[in-house]
């Protein structure tokens, strides 16, 4: 008799100890899938979480209340958890393959991302080289305006030797052959400017546009450009008071200053 009653408080003790390891298992259980919810933000599947959870813890809540005697009990509550851990391992399965797929999908996005990023310094390097390239083919495509002579002419038309006897000044200069530049009519605008830098002009409105401004000219010549050399030579009437010293003439063609010269007069 007193060997039954030993054996039945070990049994009474060993079943104690299976209901507290159960308990922990529905426990660790129950904090799994609410460390899964916080990992995916897939709202459907957080749901199917929730549900499963709030399961496991009523599951939890009716061993905590079922005596340790009720060997019956128990025994469902414990096929309960076998359950209950084949469909944990379902979803632990189901969400490493999501991650893993959402891993795969983050490093393609940042791949094409750096594909894009290269592609879109490629595209930059490309548009800055075209811009090289055109300005390049912009600077040769200009006209060019050497030999450049100044003659201060007298009223016979001889060279004047002094600046009082000046009625003409004849600037003469070279358009050099250029098979890149655009055949067709061009217009010149040549400035002369007096030792003072005041500029020689018949009208304060003749003026024509350089470098987002206006500046005023002397003369304005048209000429019918072919590609070749071309010779030019302009006049200025002499109607205002020259004063002795250094002068300078500047040609310009298109918003660029072509060619420049300086000359003096005693």
């Amino acid at each position: 008799m007193h060997e039954q009653k030993i054996e039945s408080q070990q049994m009474l003790e060993l079943a104690e100890m299976d209901k507290r390891e159960m308990e922990n298992e529905y426990e660790q259980f129950a904090m799994q899938y609410n460390e899964m919810k916080m990992q995916i933000k897939n709202d459907s599947l957080v749901a199917q979480l929730e549900k499963e959870q709030q399961r496991t813890e009523e599951l939890l809540a009716e061993l905590k209340q079922v005596k340790s005697s009720n060997a019956a009990e128990i025994m469902r509550l414990k096929k309960e958890l076998k359950t209950v851990r084949a469909v944990l391992r379902t979803y632990v399965i189901q969400i490493d393959s999501l991650n893993k797929l959402n891993q795969a999908l983050a490093e393609e996005n940042q791949e094409v991302k750096q594909k894009y990023t290269q592609a879109t310094r490629q595209i930059s390097n490309l548009s800055q080289e075209q811009k090289n390239l055109n300005e390049k083919v912009t600077l040769a495509s200009q006209l060019d305006a050497t030999a450049i002579t100044v003659l201060p002419k007298n009223k016979r038309g001889k060279t004047a030797k002094k600046v009082k006897d000046v009625k003409k000044i004849a600037v003469s200069f070279t358009i050099v052959k250029n098979i890149t530049a655009k055949t067709g009519e061009r217009t010149l605008y040549i400035r002369i400017a007096k030792p003072d830098n005041d500029v020689l002009t018949k009208n304060a409105s003749n003026t024509f546009p350089y470098e987002n401004r206006e500046l005023t000219y002397s003369i304005k010549k048209y000429i019918e450009y072919t590609g070749e050399e071309q010779n030019v030579t302009v006049y200025w009437d002499v109607e205002e008071y020259l004063p002795a010293g250094t002068y300078h003439v500047y040609i310009f063609a298109e918003g660029t200053m072509i060619g420049q010269q300086a000359f003096s007069m005693k």
